[in-house]
């Protein structure tokens, strides 16, 4: 894992033992076919205001569990969160699921491996 904190990357192992990952080519390949999904950024308001993947919804890493029942009623919808690298989003997607969201994934790589691959994004 990257040059973080060890606290922080033991928070974040903890919860990939519990979230699924996906990576950046299932999403891409979802999102081509059209497959029922909500992608959600936990970016930083500045983080997305520089670029994100098109159709997704932003909910900060420290106002998603505030704000995601209003907006995401059904538990069962398919979510898959992401951040800027997958360690943020690994956090809150264990968050969404304590909160009763059973259908939540981390895009492993984050929007780094999205730019990386040339995928399209909006700003």
């Amino acid at each position: 894992m990257k040059d973080h904190a060890k606290g922080f990357l033991s928070l974040v192992e903890e919860a990939l033992k519990d979230v699924p990952e996906i990576d950046v080519f299932q999403v891409k390949s979802r999102l081509d076919k059209g497959d029922k999904i909500i992608l959600i950024d936990v970016r930083e308001d500045n983080e997305w205001s520089q670029g994100r993947i098109p159709t997704s919804l932003h909910f900060g890493k420290g106002i998603i569990e505030r704000d995601i029942e209003s907006n995401i009623e059904d538990r069962n919808t398919e979510l898959i969160l992401y951040c800027q690298g997958g360690f943020r989003s690994a956090l809150a997607a264990k968050s969404l699921s304590k909160m009763g969201y059973k259908n939540v994934n981390s895009m492993n790589g984050g929007y780094s491996a999205w730019v990386t691959n040339e995928f399209p994004i909006s700003q």
